[in-house]
Formats: C-alpha cells, sequence, structure tokens
C-alpha cells in the first residue's frame, strides 16, 4: 500500500486537475458559453464578456457567485445578462460588499439586511445614494494615502456603484422593456423623424410627434454613449483602426449620419429581447448569427478570448491549485512523524502537480497579454511562488527529506492567497503602463529581479522550518540541521546573485526610460537593501559571526525586507515606481512582519528552550552534589552543542 499511495495521490490529483477544465454545468438552453466569449473592448485590450463578469464581481463583493433573493446562485455571465439586460431583477442581488460600521450607519442597513456576510443590493442602497456621493465629494480631493478608513470605504463604494451603473447602461437604457422594438420603431420612422426637427428647428410646421419621439431615442442614444462602459460595437468594416470599438450609444447616435441602426447595436437588442423573454432559441439564434459575422472578421481576437473563458473557467491560480498545496504540506508535515518515504513523496508529486497547472497559468497569460510574465503586481505575486516552489522542488529532488515541499506548499498557498487579494482590484491583465512598456526589460530587469524575491523568500521560510521543528518538535537531528543549514546558504547566494544583477539591470532600464540610471526611488532603495541584507548574511556566515541559528534569523529577517520592498514602496505614494497601490496592503504587511519578528524572538531563544536541543536525563537515580552533572545535549553537527547566534 505504502508503494503505491504516492501514485494514487498524484492520478487522484490530475484527475481533480482534469475536472476543472470541463465546461461549467449549464441547466438551461441558453449557450451561456457563447454570450461569455462575445469580445468587448474594456480598459484597453479586447477581453470576452466572461472576464467582464468575474472581474465586475470581483471588484464590488470580493467572490464571481451572485446568490438571488430566492436563493439560486448564479454564475457570473448570467448576472451581467440580467445587469445589461434585466437590471429590475439585477438591482435585487446582493453584490455590494458594505464591511465598515459608519458606512452601514450611514446606508441606513444592518449585517442582518444583507446576505449575512454584509453583501446589499443597489435597490437597498439608493435610498441613501445622494448622501453616499456627497460624502464621496467631501472625500476625493483628500489624497488616498491619508484619507481615514470610512472615507475610502465610501470612495470605493461610491467608484462600484458607479461601475455597475455603466454596466447597466452599455448595450441597452435600463428603463427600456423592448429596446429592439424601439430601435425598429426608431429605423422605420428616421427620415421623417429628421425632417420634422429640421423643420422644428427652422421655425415652420412640422410633425410634433414624429419630432419628439426622434429626440427622446436621440436622448437616449447620447445617455448610452457618455454613460455605457462597454465597447461592444466593433469597428466598421473600412476602418483601418483595430481599436476603433465604440460603445453602443454612440455607434447608435451616428444613425443620423448614416441612416441606418447599426447592425451589431441592433444583435445585441435583439439578445436584449430574447434574454428579456427567456426566449432560449431566439437567444441562440441571434448569438450564433452575430458570433459567425463576427469571426469572418476577428479570427485572432476571438480565439483568445475563447482561450480567456476555459481559462478563467478552469482557475489555475485558484481553489485547485491551493488545495493542492495544501494537502502537500500537510502529508509533508505527517510525513515527520509517520511513513516518511510514501508520504514525502505523494507531497512531492502534489506540489510538481500544482506547479504545472500554475506554470501552464503563466503561460496561458503570457500567451493572452503578448507580454512576460511579471507586467503588474498581481502576476508579480504569481511568479514569486512560481520561481519558490520550482527551487523547493529541485531541494526536495535532492535532500529527500520533505522539508522542501513543506516549504513549496506554504509559499506556493500564499503567494497565491496573496495573488487573489491584488485581483480584487479589477482586470489582472492590464494595459501596461507607458513608462514599463518594454517588453525586452520586462523579459529580463522584472523578471531577473523577481527570481531574486523567491529565492530571498524561500530561504526564510527554510528558515522558519528550522526553528519550528527545532523549537517545538524533537524532529530537527543533527542530519537535518544541517541540510537545512546548507539549503538557506545555498539559496541566499542564489537570491543575491540575482537580486543584484536584476538591480542593475533596473538602473539600465531607467536611464533609458528616464535618463538616469539611480534615484534614491524608494524601489529602487528597496531593491538595493535587499542586496545588502543578502550580503549581510553572507559575509556573516564567512566571517563566523553567526552559526546556524543566526543565519536562520537573518533569513527571515530577509522576508521582512523583501516585503518592504515588493509591497511596502507602493504604499509611501511617492516616486515613480508608486504603482499597485492597496489601501488593505498596510494591514497585512504589518501583520506579517509582526510574526516574522516574533518567530526571530522564538529563534533566538536558549538552546535548552528548544524541544529538539533540551537536555537529555538520564533515568538512573541523581548522583551525589559531588559528581559531575550527567546532562548530555543533543549536538547537530556544526553547532558545537553552545552554539550562540
Amino acid at each position: 500500500m505504502r508503494k503505491i499511495f504516492p501514485l494514487l495521490v498524484l492520478a487522484l490529483g490530475a484527475l481533480y486537475l482534469a475536472s476543472t477544465l470541463r465546461p461549467a454545468a449549464n441547466d438551461t438552453d441558453f449557450d451561456f458559453d457563447a454570450f461569455g466569449q462575445l469580445p468587448v473592448l474594456k480598459n484597453g485590450r479586447i477581453k470576452p464578456m466572461d472576464t467582464v463578469a468575474r472581474t465586475s464581481l470581483l471588484m464590488t463583493q470580493g467572490r464571481q457567485r451572485v446568490t438571488t433573493p430566492d436563493g439560486q446562485t448564479l454564475t457570473p455571465v448570467v448576472w451581467l445578462l440580467d445587469t445589461l439586460f434585466r437590471p429590475e431583477l439585477a438591482d435585487t442581488y446582493k453584490t455590494f460588499e458594505v464591511v465598515h460600521p459608519d458606512l452601514l450607519t450611514l446606508k441606513g442597513v444592518t449585517p442582518e439586511d444583507g446576505d449575512g456576510k454584509k453583501r446589499f443590493s443597489i435597490a437597498q442602497l439608493t435610498p441613501k445614494l445622494t448622501e453616499l456621493q456627497r460624502q464621496a465629494e467631501l472625500a476625493q480631493p483628500i489624497d488616498a494615502a491619508v484619507r481615514t478608513p470610512f472615507q475610502k470605504a465610501v470612495v470605493a463604494l461610491m467608484q462600484h456603484i458607479v461601475h455597475y451603473q455603466r454596466l447597466k447602461f452599455s448595450l441597452a437604457p435600463p428603463d427600456s422593456t423592448n429596446f429592439l422594438n424601439d430601435l425598429t420603431q426608431f429605423q422605420s420612422g428616421l427620415k421623417a423623424g429628421v425632417e420634422a426637427v429640421r423643420a422644428q428647428q427652422a421655425g415652420q410646421a412640422f410633425d410634433q410627434e414624429a419630432a419628439s419621439r426622434t429626440l427622446n431615442m436621440a436622448r437616449r442614444f447620447d445617455m448610452m454613449s457618455s454613460a455605457g462602459s462597454l465597447l461592444a460595437i466593433p469597428p466598421d468594416a473600412g476602418n483601418p483602426d483595430p481599436t476603433a470599438w465604440r460603445t453602443s450609444g454612440e455607434a447608435l447616435l451616428a444613425t443620423f449620419q448614416t441612416g441606418n441602426v447599426n447592425p451589431n447595436a441592433l444583435a445585441y437588442a435583439g439578445l436584449a429581447y430574447a434574454w428579456r423573454g427567456q426566449q432560449a432559441e431566439q437567444f441562440n439564434t441571434i448569438l450564433k448569427l452575430y458570433t459567425d459575422q463576427m469571426r469572418s472578421r476577428f479570427a485572432e481576437p476571438l480565439v483568445k478570448s475563447d482561450a480567456e473563458v476555459r481559462f478563467n473557467q478552469a482557475a489555475p491560480f485558484g481553489v485547485p491549485s491551493m488545495s493542492l498545496y495544501v494537502l502537500a504540506f500537510l502529508l509533508a508535515v505527517f510525513s515527520w512523524l509517520r511513513w516518511p518515504e510514501a508520504l514525502s513523496k505523494a507531497a512531492f508529486y502534489l506540489i510538481a502537480l500544482a506547479w504545472v497547472a500554475t506554470t501552464a497559468g503563466i503561460a496561458t497569460r503570457m500567451w493572452l497579454e503578448g507580454r512576460p510574465p511579471v507586467t503588474n503586481l498581481y502576476s508579480s505575486a504569481l511568479f514569486v511562488g512560481w520561481g519558490s516552489v520550482l527551487l523547493c522542488l529541485f531541494l526536495e529532488a535532492f535532500y529527500k527529506n520533505g522539508v522542501g515541499s513543506v516549504a513549496g506548499g506554504m509559499i506556493g498557498f500564499c503567494t497565491l492567497v496573496i495573488a487573489h487579494h491584488l485581483s480584487l482590484s479589477g482586470d489582472t491583465l492590464e494595459m501596461m503602463r507607458a513608462v514599463l512598456d518594454s517588453n525586452f526589460w520586462l523579459a529580463t530587469h522584472v523578471v531577473v529581479i523577481t527570481i531574486g524575491y523567491s529565492a530571498t523568500y524561500l530561504a526564510g521560510f527554510l528558515a522558519i522550518v528550522y526553528i519550528a521543528r527545532g523549537v517545538f518538535t524533537k524532529s530537527l537531528d543533527a542530519g537535518t540541521a544541517d541540510a537545512l543549514s546548507r539549503m538557506v546558504y545555498g539559496i541566499v547566494c542564489f537570491a543575491t546573485l540575482f537580486s543584484l544583477v536584476g538591480t542593475i539591470l533596473g538602473g539600465i532600464w531607467a536611464d533609458q526610460s528616464w535618463g538616469r540610471f539611480w534615484g534614491w526611488d524608494p524601489k529602487e532603495n528597496g531593491a538595493l537593501i535587499i542586496v545588502i541584507w543578502n550580503a549581510v548574511i553572507l559575509h556573516a556566515r564567512w566571517g563566523g559571526l553567526v552559526r546556524q541559528r543566526g543565519l536562520m534569523n537573518l533569513a527571515i529577517g530577509g522576508n521582512i525586507v523583501t516585503s518592504w520592498s515588493w509591497f511596502g514602496t507602493n504604499m509611501l505614494g511617492v516616486g515613480l515606481h508608486s504603482y499597485g497601490f492597496m489601501d488593505s496592503a498596510f494591514f497585512w504587511l504589518s501583520t506579517f512582519v509582526g510574526s516574522q519578528l516574533a518567530i526571530m524572538a522564538v529563534g533566538s531563544l536558549p538552546l535548552d528552550k528548544w524541544r529538539s536541543f533540551a537536555p537529555k536525563r538520564d533515568v538512573a537515580p541523581p548522583p551525589p552534589p559531588s559528581a559531575p552533572s550527567p546532562h548530555r545535549y543533543h549536538k547537530p553537527e556544526g553547532t558545537g552543542g553552545s552554539e550562540r547566534a
């Protein structure tokens, strides 16, 4: 059983990952997948409707599922369909997260009015919308770094509401129950209506009904043009600019010049009519005709759009990979207690499987974005985890003691959790900032220095394993202690090299982009501090200033230094690198730093307080007072039993 257990675990893990590639279950006749694949231009890139729905929900409520008042669970695409075409229903869905107590008081609601997790519908928030807007306007001029928590919550909620309202105006007016019929009548009476409006403006006799109807439609189109957020109408056939997508309102306003309603806007109106009437056959027919027409013109973008939908559904950085990392971590820890060979091998297989899944996810992101793997804070979290886990796999393959799997499971899970929280700000495949828009330097400086981050974190987490096993268990024998010491030392050497080279490459990039090699920018200072800290660790070890415990404590300090360079500099709000700011990052960064300082304090306890190094007493009766003490200390190789940090 022990021999086949690792292979059985690997097979089950592979089946679990394969199950995420299946299309989502659909118990209706509507082709939700096809609608989710429809391309739109938003935030500078062509993306599928599925991505719009998922990122919108992550922004407004921190998750990708919606529960209706009658308890049904909706997929992101179905929620988006209701938001676009049945807003009166979408307004009742509790999709806005409100957690600040003062904001709850301002809105006149309590957690019990929500879904039990402080989520509320726009219908519940609307009565206090005027006061919310007033508070947001008062907070808006204040710098984001110095706003109070209440002001930050007000501004964020107002931004989420505006985003939701703009979605509602993207493809059809929210007040229209039959926009297709409205457009059909508008098209048939367009000529007479335009003539009536012109006669009215010239002070001549005119058809008042025709003029009123035409002006009313023009106002609705103008509202859709200014308020709609989705650029869902592709460029005209003769337009050479592939980015000249328009909102449905803009395309409909052009009807007054062309004399014909835009067929793409008309197709969306047809989808709205079919969805409101829950006519699946008509919905699917219109969708197929529109999709076939789009594929004839935008074959390559639609291939990526289709792949992005599958990528979103598979969620390679979500629960599947997180679950594998956690299970691998537990198996590796238990391998120190029983079945060391079988459990450690099973943990290694699961770590490798999760790493393959995240590798496939990163490669897919690179293909979709056409960029190297690191382009923003979100992708840097993924890459730091990816690089660290890869190093852990090499360590485990070489030492076969479960330590690499424990560190890999812990780092892999933590970095995916960090990436998830970073994704709450919106689309993670965002357009590059102009100052960073260089594939060459993204593929050199950013990737190299991120590998340095990965190695520094790995050294720190291995040091945590050393201290945890030494202080709280009796499993840190001499061989394991020396192996961990060699691991940390070698990885710090690796981290120093990559951090130094990455920092130099960053200076070259800065010289080409900003005209100076070094400017003492906070991010630059942070990168330099990492290099100096790693160099201090190596020199302290070379010079005999520290031994094993000292090396481990310094390596844990590297976690603090790297976190400051990675996240802390962004929270200062100053410098050319102050992008990717997160209001909530300060609390979590402070908590992490506090935890690392606490671990370092534990690691500095005298050796007789460590369970692995505690004195072992003989069972014989105690000797006379004049006899030598029989206390014996377990001495890991290289420590001498009296090691001082």
